[in-house]
């Protein structure tokens, strides 16, 4: 059996919240963390559940989503190794918002309430990391609203394949970019609101105008300049 790995180790340290902390401090917070394997398709939390502490990717793709009024189900964004879930709820003290389940097979570590909140008042370094983080997330979400209301699906499109290439973009050869991350196309339809038979016209015309090609499950951009031009952003 192997050992769990401890947060010197994580694979996702540079880019947590506790990338700061050193020697006993590190320690400290292996002590009070549970880690969770989690298969695809497995849920951290629901949407209307009370939270009771975050949670820290170290690796997978994690899914939040939010299911509205008419009870169609639209994803809110992406989390990856690094980035941390169900912090805004708990600080707000309010149930869960959306909803978390693994897009692949993940490890996550949860770090219950009142640790994390001793951590925030001992550990500015922590507290920075956590304001940064939701400062993004706002950042992000102003973005995507912003999109929907100014561009039509295939700027949106465009858009979202840029910003998955920054999140989960691999340069291979030639200057293309693989993206390390299988969504179904109802996922990518929901992410920028639109009908899959639309979404499905899209990626063709993606692939005609050689701006896209699939390898399996997984998109590679091949000319990303081009891509960001179709998505009316600054290349």
């Amino acid at each position: 059996m192997k050992a769990p790995i401890k947060c010197e180790n994580c694979p996702s340290n540079s880019s947590g919240i506790f990338c700061e902390l050193h020697g006993l401090d590190l320690e400290d917070v292996d002590q009070h963390k549970v880690i969770n394997k989690y298969k695809k398709g497995q849920t951290l939390f629901v949407q209307g559940n009370h939270p009771f502490g975050i949670f820290c990717i170290s690796k997978g793709n994690i899914k939040v989503t939010k299911v509205g009024a008419d009870g169609k189900e639209s994803i809110v964004r992406i989390c990856h190794g690094g980035d941390i879930i169900g912090h805004r709820s708990l600080f707000t003290e309010e149930h869960y918002t959306a909803t978390a389940t693994a897009i692949e097979d993940s490890e996550v570590c949860f770090i219950d309430k009142s640790f994390i909140l001793k951590m925030i008042n001992e550990k500015p370094s922590v507290s920075l990391n956590i304001i940064n983080k939701l400062s993004v997330d706002m950042g992000k979400a102003e973005t995507k609203l912003s999109s929907f209301h100014q561009k039509n699906v295939r700027e949106r499109l465009a858009e979202l394949l840029i910003v998955l290439s920054k999140s989960h973009g691999e340069a291979i050869s030639d200057g293309r970019i693989k993206l390390n991350l299988k969504l179904t196309r109802e996922e990518m339809a929901t992410m920028i609101g639109t009908a899959n038979e639309t979404l499905i016209r899209f990626i063709s015309e993606f692939k005609d105008e050689n701006l896209i090609e699939q390898d399996g499950k997984h998109i590679i951009i091949k000319d990303e300049e081009k891509l960001s031009e179709w998505a009316n952003l600054p290349y």
